[in-house]
């Protein structure tokens, strides 16, 4: 099986920490080089020493320090790292909206997490595609939810954005199969992150209960019997980013110990 990104550079967003974090090493580990991209220049340097490599003068490991939601700092940094060092893989994550119900949201919170979600996700396609082209080669990777499938109690809003990001991915993935690009989705189910941290927290605070009953009602609904490691979710998305998955286009791949009943 074909794995080595030896060769390939990644762009990672969300690469301080949790998911995108654990991705960035999977990646590295893999031979790539990997840009992190999140908003705190510290967490990033901290991370960016981390990963393995990083004393590899071959390799060109660094990071971008970056709002998603501001699509114009993100567009300009972005495209001024693809134009120096063309991106072949891009792994779009960002961390979820707040909790509630879908219609007690203000619209301001709807259009906040599209901004985020959907229009930086178009912003970095953008910005990385004509570097990807040019190799006739490339992967984009969107860590989006399981609510793509089926919708999370009082999480409406992400509910709404993330299944507005599954369509635009495979809308993608027809458009650029032919130029040797892939563009897939994998859907994280409860996964040990500052995310699931927040989700028990407001459960909790809602049902009038503490995080630990949260936690034992949300596991009785999987199958494996506990939450999920980031590096587990990274797995799955180093092999999607990876020569081996070159057939793979246009698919929502859960990574959820079985939780979802749907097919």
């Amino acid at each position: 099986m074909d794995l080595d990104l030896t060769g390939k550079h990644a762009l990672v967003c969300g690469g301080s920490q949790g998911i995108g974090m654990a991705a960035a090493i999977e990646l590295a580990l893999l031979g790539a080089s990997v840009t992190l991209l999140a908003r705190s220049s510290d967490a990033l340097h901290k991370a960016l020493s981390s990963l393995p490599g990083s004393d590899d003068p071959t390799r060109r490991h660094g990071a971008i320090s970056v709002d998603m939601s501001d699509l114009a700092a993100l567009t300009t940094q972005v495209a001024g790292l693809a134009h120096s060092q063309p991106v072949q893989i891009l792994v779009n994550n960002s961390g979820g909206p707040p909790g509630g119900p879908a219609h007690a949201a203000k619209t301001e919170d709807f259009e906040g997490a599209f901004r985020q979600h959907l229009l930086a996700g178009q912003a970095l396609v953008q910005a990385v595609l004509p570097g990807m082209r040019e190799s006739g080669w490339g992967r984009i990777v969107n860590v989006i939810s399981t609510s793509v499938r089926e919708p999370i109690a009082n999480l409406g809003v992400s509910n709404t954005v993330r299944g507005a990001v599954a369509s635009w991915a495979k809308t993608l993935s027809r458009e650029l199969g032919p130029h040797g690009i892939t563009v897939n989705n994998v859907l994280p189910g409860y996964t040990r992150t500052g995310r699931l941290e927040q989700i028990l927290a407001d459960r909790a605070r809602a049902g009038g209960t503490d995080e630990a009953s949260v936690a034992r009602q949300m596991l009785a609904s999987v199958p494996a019997g506990r939450f999920a490691e980031a590096s587990e979710i990274a797995s799955a998305i180093a092999f999607l980013a990876s020569p081996a998955a070159a057939y793979i286009n246009g698919v929502s791949i859960a990574v959820d110990g079985g939780r979802m009943q749907s097919i």
